[in-house]
């Protein structure tokens, strides 16, 4: 017995499919005669009597069928391959997986992704929100070609880049009587109702180690564990708080930003894999991070 070809298998699953071998020789982009002649040589190599004729049609028999049965299934597996390996291509193409810390994944992001998009509207993006303990595992483990952190810690597989975020500033309701100076200063701010982020949180360090400098500490009257319900309460009225301004973008039109003196910078960075796949569309999107951050919507 010869082992049968693959152009004779697709043959015996168009005249099955296709009912006739006049429609299997139009499935196949081939004459009638040429279809006829792969079916026999297919019975003639397998030994096997594959079809009947009857009334010059082609009726498959149970031996043809069960041929027909094992090769679909086999058929199946390579189509799957096949997109398997598609996926793949489009992957290593045009696919970023991106992390981001909460404090980023808003407006600041959305920055982002539109001067990313448009100059690559092709590309599938995944954004992944998570502490920034989880995201630097995650890219540790490969599971994400970039990630936007603070606080990272050098490691051989990762590379770092320090992200130039602006100065920390004062942010206060529209109208307060503090946004007519050009600056401000724990002493001004000493008897100011302070909203503040959780004490465990970077932001909150920064905020009290400034006050210390000045012998002061801050007024707090609401404290809570995420900068958004911070920006809100500050919009609504109830308060001031100190924050960087990529944190706080979302409420650019409903809060007023004046520079805190002495400087704080709070310190983000981009980390990925020393070895990334993509690595021009990582280097691409890197560059967009550093662009959004020079044009921050938190006007001072």
């Amino acid at each position: 017995m010869r082992a049968p070809s693959l152009r004779q298998l697709e043959a015996l699953m168009a005249v099955i499919e296709g009912g006739t071998v006049s429609r299997a020789a139009e499935i196949m982009r081939i004459s009638q005669p040429a279809a006829s002649k792969l079916i026999r040589d297919l019975e003639a190599d397998t030994g096997l009597e594959l079809f009947e004729r009857e009334s010059g049609r082609l009726v498959p028999t149970g031996r043809g069928m069960r041929l027909y049965e094992e090769v679909q299934r086999i058929f199946g597996g390579v189509h799957q391959l096949t997109r398997a390996v598609e996926a793949i291509r489009r992957e290593e193409r045009g696919h970023l997986v991106i992390g981001a810390m909460p404090a980023l994944s808003g407006m600041f992001l959305s920055r982002v992704l539109s001067g990313f998009l448009a100059r690559y509207p092709d590309v599938f993006i995944s954004v992944e929100t998570r502490s920034s303990q989880f995201l630097s595992e995650a890219v540790l483990l490969r599971r994400l070609d970039l990630a936007l952190v603070v606080n990272s810690h050098e490691h051989p597989s990762v590379t770092v880049e320090h992200l130039q975020a602006p100065p920390m500033v004062v942010i206060m309701p529209h109208g307060h009587r503090l946004s007519d100076k050009s600056e401000i200063t724990p002493e001004d701010l000493k008897d100011e109702p302070f909203i503040a982020l959780g004490e465990s949180s970077r932001t909150r360090n920064l905020v009290d180690a400034a006050f210390r400098r000045y012998n002061l500490q801050p007024k707090v009257v609401i404290e809570s564990t995420t900068i958004h319900n911070v920006g809100e309460l500050v919009a609504a009225g109830l308060g001031l708080t100190i924050a960087d301004p990529l944190s706080l973008e979302f409420a650019a039109n409903r809060v007023t930003a004046r520079p805190f003196r002495p400087t704080q910078i709070y310190d983000y960075h981009i980390i990925r894999p020393v070895r990334a796949r993509n690595s021009s569309l990582v280097s691409a999107f890197v560059e967009e991070v550093h662009a959004a951050s020079l044009k921050v919507q938190l006007i001072v």
